[in-house]
This record gives C-alpha cells, sequence and structure tokens, in this order.
C-alpha cells in the first residue's frame, strides 16, 4: 500500500494539473488563444531557462552521456520502423499517414510531461534528461520523420526536405538553451546571481504550466468513432516504446547511472509530443492525430502509474 501511495504521489498531481487545464479551458476561464500563449511562453522561455540550468550547472562528463544519447535514439528508431512498417506494409497508407504513425509511437512528451513525472521520481538528473533527449527528438527523430511526410509525392526532393526541416529544428529556443548550457559548462565561468536567479524563475515556471497547456489543448480534441484507428498507436506508444527501450538498455547500450537508466525507460512510456496534431495537420491527418493525442495522454496515467511501480519492485 505505501508503494502504491508513493506513485500515485507522484502521478496524481502531474494529471491533476493536466485535469485542471481541461477544466479551466473547458469551462472558458481561459480561451485555447490564452493556452497558445502560455504554450509560447513555456516553449520560448521558460523550458530554454529550464535546459540551460540543468546543463550549465554541471560538467561536460556528467551531461554529455553517449550511451543515454545511443540508447534513446536506437529504442525510438525501432518504434519509427515499427510504425512506418505498419501503417505502409500492413495498413497500405500513404508516406505521410504512415510518418504520423510512426510519430505518435516514437516521439515523447519529453518537456511538458516527461520533466515533470522524471524529476518527481529521480530529482535533478530529469534535466540532463531532458537535454539529452531534445539532441535525439530535435537532431534525429522529428527530421528524419517530416521529411518523409514531406517526400509524399515529391520524389528525390528528400535531401532538400530534410535540410528545411534541420533548418527549422535550428530556430528552435530549447536546442539554443541546450547549445548555451553546454557552452557555459565548458567555460567553466561562474554565474553572477542576479542573473542565475532570473534564470531560476523562469526555469521553475516550466512545469506547471507546460502540464496545464496541455490539459487545454485537449479541449474539443474528439475519438469518437477512432478509437479502432488510434489505440495501436496508443499501444505502441505506451507500452512496446517503453519495451523497446528496456530490449536496448538491457542486451545492447548499457546506462551505469541507474536514475538514468530509469528516466530513458520513462520516457520512451510518456505519451506523444504536444504538437503532434498540428504537426499532421498539414498532410490533413489532424482529426486521427488529435484523437491518438487524447486517447493516449488520458490512458498514459495508468500505464505510467503502473511502471513506476514496477520500476519500484524491480529497477531496470
Amino acid at each position: 500500500m505505501t508503494a502504491l501511495l508513493d506513485i500515485l504521489g507522484i502521478t496524481v498531481p502531474i494529471y491533476l494539473v493536466i485535469a485542471l487545464g481541461y477544466v479551466c479551458t473547458r469551462r472558458g476561464l481561459f480561451a485555447k488563444a490564452d493556452l497558445q500563449v502560455f504554450g509560447r511562453f513555456t516553449l520560448q522561455l521558460a523550458l530554454p531557462a529550464l535546459l540551460f540550468n540543468a546543463l550549465s550547472q554541471r560538467s561536460v562528463a556528467e551531461i554529455l552521456n553517449l550511451n543515454y544519447l545511443l540508447a534513446y535514439a536506437l529504442g525510438s528508431l525501432v518504434m519509427v520502423g515499427l510504425g512506418l512498417w505498419w501503417a505502409r506494409r500492413v495498413l497500405g497508407q500513404s508516406l505521410s499517414y504512415s510518418s504520423m504513425v510512426a510519430m505518435g509511437m516514437s516521439c515523447p512528451n519529453s518537456g511538458f510531461v516527461g520533466y515533470p513525472i522524471i524529476l518527481l521520481s529521480f530529482g535533478p538528473v530529469a534535466g540532463v534528461a531532458l537535454a539529452l533527449n531534445m539532441v535525439v527528438e530535435n537532431f534525429l527523430l522529428l527530421p528524419l520523420l517530416l521529411a518523409i511526410a514531406d517526400a509524399q509525392g515529391r520524389p528525390g526532393q528528400w535531401k532538400s526536405v530534410l535540410l528545411q526541416t534541420v533548418k527549422n529544428v535550428l530556430r528552435n529556443p530549447m536546442i539554443w538553451g541546450v547549445v548555451a548550457g553546454f557552452a557555459f559548462s565548458l567555460s567553466g565561468l561562474q554565474m553572477p546571481a542576479p542573473v542565475g536567479r532570473t534564470i531560476d524563475l523562469f526555469a521553475q515556471s516550466s512545469a506547471v504550466l507546460a502540464l496545464f497547456v496541455i490539459g487545454g489543448s485537449l479541449v474539443g480534441l474528439q475519438a469518437q468513432g477512432l478509437q479502432a484507428t488510434v489505440l495501436p498507436i496508443a499501444l505502441g506508444k505506451l507500452v512496446l516504446h517503453p519495451l523497446a527501450m528496456w530490449a536496448v538498455l538491457v542486451w545492447l547500450v548499457p546506462i551505469e547511472d541507474p536514475a538514468l537508466r530509469a528516466a530513458a525507460l520513462l520516457t520512451g512510456a510518456m505519451p506523444m509530443l504536444g504538437i503532434f496534431t498540428i504537426l499532421n495537420q498539414r498532410h490533413g491527418h489532424g482529426t486521427v492525430s488529435a484523437a491518438a493525442l487524447l486517447v493516449t495522454t488520458v490512458l498514459s496515467f495508468f500505464t505510467l502509474s503502473a511502471l513506476l511501480w514496477l520500476l519500484k519492485l524491480q529497477p531496470v
């Protein structure tokens, strides 16, 4: 019973904030446009500040865990391949639809959901895990999947599509938060106290705002009539992705730090990234991706609680 209460003490606050965001938006206390402002603040300022803080206050040797990067990349690429195969070969869908399925199965919400849960579970290592996740997701997974989607009907142009995707990634403020954090760590400089406290204020606002925005973004999403379509995506994201990560960690790429090992496994078990629907709307898959996001986020409360309980009984 104590173990169960400990697990619920981690997951319930996270999902209560998500639920509060949903209720406040549903009741009209905040409009969808307000949430877009909150989301931009989180993405443009709060999360970059958090990433900078997490990296600038540690040595590069402590941060740059190549085994973590390799393990997370391999486990996620397994799911990319599985999602593409299932949608393209089994269902006979288009490249853009297959990319949407693969993205849903392989790209977790590391910043908005993953960071708060890992922080409550394993403490400060959450910031390092988030930064390493951002590197893999923004320089490998998203460019690859967006290039595949954009290659629909454009044979032979995948290189230009990939190049444009990488350019867009380089404009991401979170990536610059990672770069600045690494650079400051390498410099060996000490942060002036007033500047450091200012960055801390922005960083501390990231978790609750991110979760609130996730909840509000679920308002208006519908899954009626699409359960048979979206449940395989949810299964891939919440069950198969962490299983793939576990297999990689156990048999292929061991990670020495037990907290980072658990963080990698938990990251694989997160629901898909919050902008999943936005990224797939331009190819006409907005309805399916929105339904998948809704179903996966709701189910993740139960699957994440179960995984945390398993990790408490038997660490990876």
